[in-house]
């Protein structure tokens, strides 16, 4: 029986895990299917590769069926000269298709790949000397290699401009080298695709370079609290893992650990959190009443939607704010969702404004996400620019204990996410909602705002982003009370 057929992206799979390729072609049924989050980055490549066909006047798309084979059709198309959009090729057990099948004029062909990303990556120069094979094993000549990406400086003003949405990378020489043993690479996975059972393969910094493996079968078998949870571990880990180390509490006194590390491996010892009272009271005295625990939602595209805006700007939709006049005082709550499809920056701005007041502490979850976006108004907004000035001076990262430790438990796997503390602290999660993450929020706002949602759908939806942006700000109020319970400090 001939062996399967290698694509580009099942070449790339093996290049990152012979195991992964194996049973991505053999057992796929044990390979998750794409989540919404991946679904989203498919699509926003479609858009991507719709805007870069517009660069090419004499381009055109063909069917799938005219180039998987030897034929008189798919000779006169090549034999024309034509640009072609997503050729397929297939030769000698290999297959791909080209984003940009273009002819240099000269009896020669340039590939040029469209990614979405905003640089060229060593995936995609690999991705493109896979196609560059394909080509020649069909008998055609390739001239040039190039990647045309995503320019992260264009600015949207009125319609979308093709030219200055890209940037065209020539990535032949980087090509070149990337074919050095590409032969043989090809052979081994086929080789491993025809056997019985998958290669062995024992986890390792592979499982994430250079994409997160979706695959769970080869960490199933470790325990909880398990030496990949180790924080910052990365390499250290994974040699640790190979060396034998399973448990944190086992990781051997000759391993060179950092502060934060040593804190993971005691409560892991002493099944025990950890907290360090005089460095979470130092930190809750910094607290100004009245408290505004505040939180943003965004989302961000490839191609920008609003004036103003550049590919993968983090546009906010939505924020949650609770607030505590006073110590022991019930905490009011204060939201806003925009609404219809126009940007929503300009009220998210207003209302913002209306709701912060001019004194007391701002608390948020990682600083930087929140005064980020604060900036980016200000940028867009110049006017505005002295009240977001004092705002920022005003804000309190709750992020800073758990990131440093002053606070640990081992149910947090390693991680200072408030995903993993809330729980962890107040047994209170997000498991039970309709939306619980914040890439969740993003697509259900798109969704909501530009899909094709019924009235009822947008009502729920609009409900349940209310619901998870008002926990993650009741969330830190939460947080704080336990802090301040554990470090002895009452209200």
């Amino acid at each position: 029986m001939a062996p399967p057929y290698l694509s580009k992206s099942r070449y790339l799979n093996g290049m990152q895990c012979l195991k992964y390729l194996w049973l991505v072609v053999n057992q796929p049924e044990s390979v998750p299917q794409p989540n919404a989050q991946t679904r989203h980055l498919f699509d926003q490549g479609h858009v991507v590769q719709e805007y870069a066909e517009r660069l090419f006047s004499d381009g055109i798309s063909i069917p799938e069926s005219i180039f998987k084979g030897p034929g008189d059709l798919s000779t006169r198309l090549l034999n024309s000269g034509r640009t072609f959009f997503e050729a397929a090729i297939s030769s000698s057990g290999l297959y791909s298709r080209v984003d940009v099948l273009n002819s240099n004029g000269n009896g020669a062909w340039n590939i040029i790949e469209v990614k979405s990303g905003t640089k060229v990556k060593d995936e995609n120069v690999h991705d493109v000397s896979f196609q560059k094979l394909c080509l020649q094993r069909r008998g055609l000549k390739v001239d040039k290699c190039f990647l045309l990406h995503i320019n992260n400086k264009y600015v949207k003003d009125g319609e979308i401009d093709p030219q200055k949405l890209f940037t065209q990378a020539d990535i032949t020489d980087q090509v070149k080298e990337a074919e050095a043993g590409i032969e043989s690479r090809i052979e081994t996975m086929r080789e491993s695709l025809q056997s019985q059972s998958p290669p062995d393969s024992r986890p390792g910094v592979h499982c994430n370079d250079p994409y997160e493996c979706p695959v769970l079968i080869c960490r199933e078998a470790l325990p909880e609290n398990n030496i990949l949870d180790l924080y910052r571990g990365g390499a250290k880990a994974f040699d640790l893992l190979d060396s034998g180390t399973r448990f944190l509490k086992d990781i051997p006194e000759s391993v060179t650990l950092s502060a934060s590390q040593h804190v993971q491996k005691w409560c892991d010892a002493n099944g025990s959190h950890h907290i360090n009272k005089p460095e979470i009271n130092d930190f809750l005295h910094t607290l100004k009443y009245p408290v505004h625990y505040l939180d943003f939602e965004t989302f961000s595209t490839a191609v920008p939607i609003f004036d103003g805006t550049r590919p993968y700007q983090q546009v906010p939709f939505q924020f949650s704010m609770h607030v505590v006049d006073k110590p022991g005082a019930m905490a009011w709550h204060f939201g806003f969702l925009a609404a219809g499809k126009d940007d929503p920056r300009p009220p998210f701005l207003a209302e913002l404004t209306k709701a912060l007041g001019k004194k007391g502490s701002i608390v948020v979850y990682n600083q930087s996400f929140e005064e980020g976006i604060m900036h980016e108004l200000a940028k867009a907004y110049p006017e505005n620019q002295d009240w977001i000035d004092q705002a920022c001076s005003r804000m309190v990262d709750l992020l800073l204990p758990f990131r440093n430790f002053a606070y640990y438990h081992p149910t947090q796997k390693g991680s200072a996410s408030i995903k993993n503390v809330l729980p962890a602290l107040t047994g209170k999660n997000y498991d039970d909602m309709d939306i619980g993450k914040g890439d969740e929020a993003s697509l259900a706002y798109l969704d909501m705002t530009f899909g094709k949602m019924t009235e009822a759908q947008k009502a729920r939806t609009r409900a349940n982003l209310e619901i998870y942006c008002g926990q993650d700000t009741e969330g830190m109020i939460w947080i704080v009370d336990k802090l301040r319970e554990m470090a002895g400090t009452g209200k």
